[in-house]
Formats: structure tokens, sequence, C-alpha cells
């Protein structure tokens, strides 16, 4: 048995992690926490710390829950799921229910907080939270109208993929800086601006209902489908009987509700060792480290060679390098990643060079960044591949072949847009694959193109596909190289940091875009703002997107609706009007789109809807 020394210490380190993880700062994974939380449980089952909610740190008003805010047990195995449901069937025939129903709801990874009486409340320990409804000033939006409920702080997945990744380890850091911070960071305040950081109730996420048989058969397929609607971080998800007199007969301990469980599928896991760290230089500079695994696992049929390990500080802080012992993990089919560090490494080593061209690099939080903004070849290697991924219609000019050209010294987008056939065959491609590349460079410049996918392409910060279009549809194309930053500071989602560096950007490399598209690039006309005002049609000044597989080609289908004055949305929001329907819908998004009032159409229908 332990001594009471060691249950001392267990719960000290406890704390400690837990403090660490609501300071935005980890230094255990949680499945790592939720171990030596398990032994705690096993070693002192009635310890005090296992009725403790965690509670982030704070600054604000306080506020007394009028109910508990309880945290929620957890179930990570099928045998303790099924433990779980056999307890709520035993409980629900005591009073005469034979056949419960069960929900699932994606369990987020946020910040837990309560909409009521006009104000928003932080979770905080369960029974005293803060009050951080001045969130919803800087730009928080908030999902589902005043309805009072119990929800989540939290930011889009795909916007932090697509502008963060490199700059903040995760979603949730960009939650606690709109929630903490006396002045939110530049990277936060961008987010919120775009409107991409929300407070989610629980009752407005999709979810599904069925038995406890199915619930337990089913689980994996649940979680995928339920996955697939949702554009947040998640961390598993969380399981409930529906009925309100089971709940209230099953009751709740100090920590949880015995009638929730939050299913935390970790998948299959294996064990290997770290035989080199590998350094990759993207297009803006950030440095991201490799684990060359040696030797390589095969996890959930699929042999693992390598995983990222994110930014240098977390090679820093968890000591990462040759000779660590590490676990892999891989979960219904994702990305695999690296889930516990077994034994520490003798030797850390970070970069002092970018590993390309050699250049110092400098720290930015946890990343480092190559200072050679100019010359890098990785940078420019994975700029051009950005390009070619974002206009869509030049196929063939993946990752290896402009490798090749960049070898080559064919660094620009001009130069390769100059190249021919011969060329291609001089730098050892063969005949076959030259005469595509050529043929692919003049598709891509006959081939009509949206304005804003022209214009995105060419990878200015802040500038993707939304805020181009957004652009755009105030100033036409031909007058960007004039615009100013009083101008672009004008349109809503623009801030006064963001419009000096797309215009100091705009500037420099626009010598770069007149290049190109006086190639003899073709480009659809964005309507401006003005224009869309004024434009009648059945679906002017709507919120539509188009889902599963159509007879017209999509991107022409959304390029005419904004052209009729429509907003084309990406996702399943509450702001969705209308949803086109083709072939192989998912049935969940059109759950969910009937669920947000939004009309549904199938393609046909749509047709003849707008006119044609």
């Amino acid at each position: 048995m332990p001594s009471k020394k060691d249950i001392e210490q267990l719960v000290a380190d406890l704390k400690k992690h837990s403090k660490a993880y609501y300071n935005k700062n980890p230094l255990i994974s949680d499945d790592e926490y939720d171990a030596l939380q398990e032994k705690l449980e096993q070693w002192d089952p009635t310890n005090p710390y296992l009725e403790v909610v965690g509670s982030e740190v704070i600054k604000g008003t306080p506020y007394k829950h009028k109910t508990p805010m309880l945290s929620t047990s957890k179930s990570k195995t099928p045998a303790e799921l099924q433990a779980f449901v056999d307890r709520v069937l035993k409980e629900a025939k005591e009073i005469g229910i034979t056949k419960p129903t069960f929900r699932v709801t994606p369990k987020l990874d946020g910040m837990a907080g309560k909409y009521i009486d006009d104000m928003l409340v932080t979770r905080g320990n369960g029974r005293t939270g803060t009050v951080v409804t001045s969130v919803f000033k800087l730009g928080v939006k908030k999902i589902g109208g005043n309805n009072t409920g119990v929800g989540e702080i939290v930011m889009s997945q795909s916007y932090f993929d697509e502008h963060l990744e490199g700059l903040m380890s995760h979603p949730r850091n960009v939650v606690t800086g709109c929630v903490n911070a006396d002045t939110p960071s530049k990277e936060v305040t961008r987010a919120l601006k775009a409107g991409k950081v929300h407070f989610m109730p629980y009752s407005k996420l999709p979810h599904w209902t069925g038995s406890a048989t199915d619930l337990v058969k089913d689980i994996q397929q649940i979680t995928l489908d339920i996955m697939k609607q949702v554009d947040y971080p998640l961390d598993g998800m969380v399981a409930e009987v529906v009925e309100d007199n089971v709940k209230k007969h099953m009751g709740a301990t100090n920590h949880h509700h015995r009638w929730q469980t939050a299913i935390k599928t970790k998948g299959e896991s294996k064990d290997t060792f770290i035989g080199e760290i590998g350094w990759q230089t993207g297009r803006t500079g950030v440095i991201t480290p490799v684990l060359r695994l040696d030797p390589p696992v095969t996890v959930e049929g699929a042999v693992i060679s390598n995983v990222t390990a994110h930014n240098a500080g977390t090679v820093k802080d968890k000591k990462l390098g040759v000779g660590a012992k590490v676990r892999i993990i891989r979960s219904g089919g994702v990305i695999p990643k690296l889930d516990t560090v077994l034994t520490v490494a003798s030797k850390i080593v970070i970069p002092t060079k970018c590993p390309v061209c050699k250049q110092s690099t400098k720290w930015r939080n946890d990343f480092i960044i190559c200072t050679n903004q100019v010359n890098c070849s990785a940078q420019t290697q994975t700029g051009l591949f950005y390009f070619f991924k974002t206009i869509e219609n030049a196929k063939g000019f993946g990752q290896k072949t402009l490798e090749t050209l960049v070898d080559n010294d064919y660094t620009t987008i001009e130069s390769i847009f100059l190249l021919k056939k011969s060329d291609f065959i001089t730098m050892k491609f063969g005949k076959k694959q030259a005469e595509n590349l050529e043929e692919a460079i003049q598709t891509a410049i006959q081939t009509e193109i949206e304005d804003a996918r022209f214009l995105a392409s060419f990878g200015i910060p802040n500038l993707g596909m939304g805020a181009s279009r957004k652009l755009l549809s105030h100033h036409t194309f031909d007058t960007l190289k004039e615009l100013t930053m009083e101008q672009l500071d004008t349109i809503d989602g623009f801030g006064e940091k963001t419009s000096a560096n797309i215009i100091t950007a705009l500037k420099s490399r626009w010598p770069t875009i007149m290049a190109i598209y006086n190639l003899g690039f073709t480009l659809s006309k964005t309507p401006l703002k003005s224009e869309q005002d004024a434009i009648e049609s059945p679906i002017a000044g709507k919120k539509i997107l188009f889902t599963g597989k159509m007879k017209q080609n999509r991107d022409e289908m959304e390029i005419e609706a904004r052209t009729l004055g429509a907003t084309v949305l990406k996702g399943v929001s509450s702001k969705l009007e209308i949803m086109v329907t083709g072939t192989k819908a998912s049935a969940g998004k059109v759950a969910k789109a009937t669920k947000a009032g939004a009309t549904i159409l199938t393609e046909d229908e749509y047709t003849k809807f707008i006119g044609k």
C-alpha cells in the first residue's frame, strides 16, 4: 500500500499539472493526467482532491452559480462505457423506465461557461465562476441568440488550422487570450474580428439519440459522424440519459453528474523510440519539428514513421530527442500523434539556424522562425505550393515537382509560368510529364478564375479566400494597388494592424500579382456590395450552402450564387437560410440545417428556384 507521503506527493503533482493546464502551459498530456488521477482513485478513493472541479484562473467579478456546474466522469474503454450504461439501466428500472434513451454530443475543448440573466459566466470551480460578458464586446459571437444555457467558449478549428497553426499551440489558448488578457494579442484580435470565437450552447450542437444497445455497439461510428459536423476542437464525446426523471433519480456527486459520462476513445497506441528529429521550414518561416520513429510502428493498420511535435517549445518542455521512448496513438483513422513521453532524451537540440538556408532563427512564443524572409528556398517552395494549391486549376505542381524547379533556380511564379516542354525535359522530367506540365500552365491561364481566389493564392497574411472576397466586395481588383490603410480599416473584419500589414504586403507583391495576371488570366468579378444590395434574385442577401456531389461544377455554382447576391457558407451555422443538396449529402448536415430553420433544396429544385 502507498504511504501517506506517497499520496500527498501524488496530490501535489496533480495540483501542479492542473494549474499548468489552466494557465495554458500543460506539462503533460490529458491522458497522462487522467492516469495520475486514476492512480489516486486506486490509492485513496475518498481523497478530497477527487471531488475538485478543475478551475481556470480568470480575473473579474465572481459569480456564485445557483446550480453547480459540475465536471464529467470519464469512460475510456468499451467496458467503462458499458458499466455506465448498466448503471443507468439499473436505476432507470427502479423508477419504472425499462428502455431509457441516450444522447451523444461532442465534448468541446474550450472554456465551459453559462449564459444566464444576460451574463456570461465561466464554470470556475463549479460553484463560483467569473463574469466575462465583456468578451462579446471584444468580438466573441453568441450562437443561438439569447437562449439561456450551459455551453463553451470555443474557436473554429478550420480557422485555427489556416491562420494560427505555427503561431499558437492550441485553439484553447485563443479562448484564454480572449477571456483573460487585458490586451488580447494580435492573433487573438484577428480571430475575434473574423468572428471565429463563439459561445456555443451545448443545446445547439449536433447530437445522436438512441438505445443503450446502439450506443455501446455503434459508438465509434457515432463519434465519426458527429465529428464531421463540428468545426471546433474536440475532446471526445459526452453520453447522457435523456429522461429528466432518470437524471433526477441518479443525481450527482460533488464532482460530476452520475447520469452523464465523457467518452474519451483512446484508440490504439504503440511504443517506440525517436531516431531523429527533422526540422521543416514553412512558407511563413515557422520551423516545425517532425519526430522520425525508429523503429516505425503499425497503429490501426497504418505504418507510422513520422509524427509532428508541433513546435520547438514542445521539444524543449517534453525533453524530446534521439533515444527518447514515446507512445504514439491513432484513433478513428485520424492523423497519428505523440501521446506520452515514456523516457526523456539525454540531449535536447533546438536549431539556431534554418535547416534549409542556414540563416539564424528567432523565438516567437513556443516557435522558432527563420529570419531570412527573402531568400530561404524552403519558404519559396512552400509559397509556390500554396499558390498552385489555391488556384486549383494547374495539375501536377506538387511538392516534388516544385522541389525540382526550385533546385533549378525557378523560384518565382512568373518564371514557372514561362516554362515550356523543353525546359521541363532539360530538368530531367519525362517527356509525358513535361507535356502535362506545359499543358497545366496553359490550362491555368485560360480557365476563368474567381478574382478572390486569384488574390488569395499569393499568400498575403490575413488575406485568405474569405477576406479576399470581403475586400473585393468593396474595392475592385484593379484598384487594389492604390488601396489605403484607412479605406481597408473601414471594412468590417479588418483591424488597424491587419490593414497595415495587408497594405504593405499588397504594395510589395503587386508587381508579381500583375505579372501573373498579364500572362492572360481571366478573372470573374466579385460583385461589389452596392451591386449585391441592388440585385433582384430569389437568393439575393441569402446565406447559402452547397453540399454533396453536384451534376454541375460546384465552384461555378458558388460563383454564380455570389453574382446573384448570396453569401456562400462553407459549413452549417445558425445563419444558414438555404441548403442545396447533391447526391451523397451528409444526413447529419441536412438534419442540422433543418434544425437551424434552413430551406432544403435539391440541385434541380435550386436550378428552377433561381430561374435557370
